[in-house]
């Protein structure tokens, strides 16, 4: 039986990336703010991801902020010719305990947050770049998407991504140029994320929720799942990511770790083959269309 493992995410028509990529935002201090305090242990996690198979790493500038970038290019440059490494600008915070002051999408916020990123990880142009969590913004929602079109013709930007974004402003900003690849939190306990992944499966757009292994709680949704997890030899959360992986051929799941073990069992997610049943079986938790 073929396994998601097997196949490739195709990012904007020509990025091939493997079906599991790893989220770094964990590799950050407390709260997402500051440095990750074991330094060289985070150096080592980065890369035996790669090491492991991942070609895909989830970024932004405001995880640290700046530092996530960072330790990115210390552990992986220079960089694997298959590693495609995604980061995001536009959203802000002014300190630990700010955690929502919302985006700052102006044309001249949003050039300079893309081209510092380039800078940070040291890449003359960024493949995929998304735009952060645009909410309570300085600037409409479709300057923003045409800032960004222009950075991408000026080369900076090789591909364009929008992250936790409503189904509306996916459909407002593919009618003004090509996005490449959705992100949103999106699991089987919180399916706030699948309006934008149904547009995403009907038009190729690759589409990675983050925190993609999270389970319910309830007795119910763990007496579906949890005997699929025995059928496999597998945990609970490794079948909450192959559920994910066989959603659509376009799928990109971002777990997240600061543990090399847990790396290894999201790595290992991606060759669990579930049934067709099994996936209506999960899929059905939360009465979703399968």
């Amino acid at each position: 039986m073929t396994t998601p493992a097997t196949r490739t995410v195709t990012i904007g028509g020509d990025l091939a990336v493997g079906p599991i990529g790893y989220g770094a935002m964990q590799l950050t201090g407390p709260k997402v703010w500051g440095p990750y305090p074991d330094h060289d242990h985070g150096i080592a996690l980065l890369r035996s991801a790669v090491d492991l198979g991942v070609t895909f790493v989830d970024t932004a500038d405001v995880y640290g902020p700046h530092s996530n970038e960072e330790l990115i290019r210390e552990a992986l440059h220079p960089y694997p010719r298959d590693l495609v490494i995604a980061t995001k600008g536009g959203f802000v915070r002014g300190g630990p305990e700010y955690t929502d002051l919302g985006a700052v999408g102006n044309r001249n916020y949003l050039r300079q947050a893309a081209y510092l990123s380039a800078r940070r990880l040291g890449l003359d142009h960024l493949d995929l770049y998304y735009l952060h969590t645009p909410t309570m913004t300085d600037a409409p929602f479709e300057e923003m998407i045409a800032t960004l079109a222009q950075l991408r013709q000026d080369g900076l930007i090789r591909h364009i991504g929008l992250s936790n974004v409503s189904g509306d402003q996916l459909r407002t900003a593919l009618a003004i140029t090509e996005i490449a690849a959705v992100t949103v939190h999106y699991n089987i306990a919180e399916r706030g994320g699948a309006a934008v992944g149904q547009i995403a499966r009907s038009t190729g757009i690759v589409f990675s929720p983050w925190h993609p292994g999270v389970i319910p709680r309830d007795e119910n949704a763990r007496a579906v799942i949890d005997p699929i997890a025995a059928e496999h030899h597998a945990t609970a959360r490794q079948i909450a990511l192959a559920w994910q992986l066989h959603r659509g051929e376009h799928t990109l799941p971002i777990p997240g770790t600061t543990s090399i073990e847990h790396l290894e069992d999201n790595i290992a997610a991606g060759r669990i083959a579930l049934s067709p049943t099994e996936v209506a079986a999960i899929t059905a938790l939360a009465a979703e269309e399968v």
